[in-house]
């Protein structure tokens, strides 16, 4: 029985405390219940990569993974990462990269790449096209994107290094 109940779930560093029945997609909690509109609806089968989203700082498809997984664990969206006026490195290298045409798979390509470095901070193009292999682009910006992935990897390097006494 799916019945709704009181949960509470870490997504974007704040605690939110929403009575969902915890089979419910997580998507459908960020978008609905609480306005995260980064993560988009493609496929709803975990296929096309709109839905990702960071659970520990992993990559998931969030159309696909039911809430009650992510209970007890941080999740962060599209939002999470950066301000506009202070954007994280992977969503500045994309914008420096002008890498989007209609920005359906954006949400994607920058979790599934977020997640890429935090793990490979410095990979290579192979690498790279390896870790987005999974994530749909039917504009065909696929070059934009894999450059400002190794954008990113160059800004947070030096972003690291600055930081370093």
């Amino acid at each position: 029985m799916n019945t709704l109940r009181p949960l509470t779930l870490d997504v974007n560093h704040a605690e939110h405390t929403l009575c969902v029945a915890p089979d419910t997609p997580l998507l459908y909690i960020l978008r609905n219940d609480l306005a995260c509109n980064g993560p988009k609806y493609g496929c709803g089968l975990g296929q096309c990569g709109a839905c990702t989203v960071l659970v520990d700082g992993l990559a998931a498809r969030a159309c696909v993974l039911p809430v009650k997984a992510v209970l007890g664990r941080a999740v962060t969206t599209l939002e999470g990462l950066g301000t506009p006026q202070r954007p994280d490195p992977v969503q500045q290298a994309f914008i420096d990269e002008q890498a989007a045409q209609c920005g359906y798979c954006l949400n994607g390509m920058i979790m599934t790449a977020k997640a890429l470095l935090a793990d490979n901070p410095a990979p290579s193009e192979d690498e790279i096209r390896e870790a987005l292999r999974f994530n749909l682009c039917r504009c065909g910006t696929h070059v934009e994107i894999v450059r400002a992935v190794q954008r990113a990897a160059l800004l947070q390097r030096r972003n690291e290094a600055g930081a370093q006494p």
